[in-house]
C-alpha cells in the first residue's frame, strides 16, 4: 500500500512465487456442478471421476486388415514354405464371429472381433487370396498374438480414465464417449465482472480515429481480457468503463460483487492520484496483496470485496495486463474450477539475443521461435506495446539479475499455454 505521510518505507515487492501461492490458497473451489451434452464439455472441469463401468476395448480384436488363423497351423507348413488354408468365415467391425476352425483362416478387417480360438492376424499385404477368395496363402508365420488388440488393454472395468480436476479436451471428451459417457458433471463456470477504469479510454467504433481527443487512446484491454475469460470457461459480465471518480469506481465494485465470484478492473491500482481503484477496495473490504516483483506488471492487487467475493486488479499497461492475467489470474481461475495443477510451466529453449540489463524483479520478456528453434525477442520490451504480445508466442520467464547471453538456455513458457 501506500507508504503513509510519517516517510515510512513501503513493503517489499511480493515475489512472484510467493504472491502466486498466496493466491491459490485463497482460490477454494466454487459450489455448484453442472451436468452438460459430452459434446459441449470442450474446456469445462470435470467435477466428479470418469470411472469406466466396462472393457476398452471390450473383446480382443484385429488391429490390420487380413487374415485371423491358429499360428500352428500357418507354422505347420514350415518356414520355407507357404501355407495354404481355406477361408471358413468373413468377419467385419461389429458382426459376430464363430469359432475358428482348426486348420482353416477367417477374413479379417480393422476392428473386427477376434474369432475364438484365432491367436494371429496375418496382415493382407502378406497373404494372397486364391480361388476368388476361397482360400489364402500366407506367405509368414505370425508371431504369438501378432495384430492382436487384446480386450482391456486400453481401459479395464472399474478405471478411473478422467480424474476430477481435469480441463477438458477433445481427446478427453472422446475418451469419455469410449466408456459410453453422454453427459459429464462439471465444475461451476466462474462468473466474473470486468471493467476498465480511466477517463482516457474510448471503445472502438465510438470515435473515429481522426477524432480522437487529445490524450484519448482506443481501450484494447477489455477485448483480450474477455476473450481470455471466455477461453478459461468463465461467464463474463462486461461491466464497461468507470470514470476516474472514486464515488463512482465504489459504486461499480460493489454493483458487481453483488452477483458475481470475481471482480477484474484494468487500471486505477497504482499509485497516482486518479488511481481510485485501489482504495475503493479497500473501503468494501480488503486489499491482501498489491505489487509483485515482475516486470511488466508490478501494480497487481489482490483483495476481497465483502467476505466472499475475489477482487484482482491489473495494470492500465496493456502487456502488463495481459502478463499478470496470464501468469497470476489464469491459474486462480483454474484453481477455483478445480484445477489443482493449474500454474505455468516453462520448458527449456535456447536465446538467440543478448539481454545485458539485468533487472531486480522477475522479467517476462516476449519472445518468438525461430525457424532453428531459439527464441528471438522482440526489439522493444515496453508494458505499452501491446504488438510484441501478437509478435510473439511466448515469454521468456528470466529470474531476478539474470542478464542473458546470446546462446543461453532459458526458461521459455508458450503462448499456447498461457492464453488457452
Amino acid at each position: 500500500m501506500n507508504a503513509p505521510a510519517t516517510g515510512l518505507a513501503r513493503p517489499p515487492l511480493k515475489p512472484l512465487d510467493d504472491a502466486l501461492a498466496e493466491l491459490l490458497a485463497q482460490a477454494r473451489p466454487l459450489e455448484g456442478t453442472d451436468d452438460v451434452d459430452t459434446f459441449e464439455a470442450d474446456g469445462r472441469v470435470l467435477a466428479l471421476d470418469a470411472v469406466s463401468p466396462l472393457r476398452v476395448p471390450p473383446h480382443d480384436n484385429s488391429a490390420m486388415d487380413g487374415y485371423a488363423v491358429r499360428r500352428a497351423d500357418v507354422a505347420a507348413a514350415g518356414a520355407s514354405l507357404a501355407a495354404e488354408l481355406p477361408v471358413s468365415q468373413r468377419i467385419a467391425a461389429g458382426s459376430a464371429p464363430q469359432p475358428l476352425e482348426p486348420g482353416t483362416a477367417a477374413r479379417i478387417f480393422t476392428g473386427a472381433p477376434m474369432p475364438p480360438g484365432a491367436d494371429a492376424v496375418c496382415m493382407q499385404e502378406d497373404c494372397e487370396a486364391l480361388e476368388g477368395g476361397a482360400r489364402v496363402r500366407i506367405q509368414a508365420v505370425p508371431q504369438p498374438g501378432q495384430w492382436v488388440r487384446r480386450a482391456g488393454e486400453d481401459i479395464e472395468t472399474g478405471a478411473t480414465v478422467l480424474a476430477a480436476g481435469t480441463r477438458l479436451t477433445p481427446a478427453a471428451l472422446g475418451l469419455a464417449a469410449s466408456i459410453g459417457l453422454a453427459r459429464l458433471r462439471v465444475a461451476r463456470r466462474p462468473r466474473v465482472a470486468l471493467f476498465s477504469t480511466g477517463d482516457e479510454l474510448v471503445m472502438p467504433g465510438e470515435v473515429p480515429p481522426e477524432r480522437m481527443p487529445p490524450g484519448a487512446i482506443y481501450n484494447s484491454n477489455r477485448f483480450f481480457l474477455r476473450a481470455m475469460l471466455q477461453r478459461l470457461g468463465c461467464e463474463v459480465s462486461d461491466v464497461g468503463i468507470v470514470p476516474d471518480r472514486r464515488d463512482a469506481t465504489q459504486q461499480a465494485l460493489a454493483d458487481a460483487a453483488a452477483a458475481h465470484d470475481l471482480v477484474l478492473t484494468s487500471g486505477g491500482v497504482s499509485v497516482g492520484e486518479e488511481d481510485h481503484v485501489k482504495p475503493a477496495v479497500a473501503a468494501l473490504g480488503r486489499i491482501d496483496l498489491w505489487q509483485v516483483a515482475i516486470k511488466p506488471g508490478k501494480p497487481f492487487a489482490y483483495g476481497r470485496i465483502g467476505e466472499h467475493v475475489h477482487f484482482m486488479g491489473l495494470p492500465g499497461n496493456p502487456v502488463s495486463s495481459l502478463v499478470t492475467f496470464a501468469i497470476l489470474v489464469r491459474p486462480f481461475l483454474l484453481r477455483l474450477q478445480g484445477v489443482q495443477d493449474a500454474a505455468p510451466r516453462a520448458v527449456q529453449a535456447r536465446a538467440n539475443f543478448q539481454w545485458p540489463r539485468a533487472d531486480k524483479r522477475r522479467e517476462f520478456l516476449r519472445v518468438r521461435r525461430g525457424a532453428d528453434g531459439g527464441l528471438e525477442l522482440f526489439p522493444n520490451q515496453g508494458s505499452g506495446v501491446l504488438t510484441s504480445a501478437a509478435w510473439g508466442d511466448g515469454v521468456v520467464d528470466n529470474p531476478p539479475g539474470r542478464t542473458i547471453a546470446q546462446g543461453d538456455t532459458v526458461r521459455f513458457i508458450p503462448f499456447a499455454d498461457l492464453l488457452a
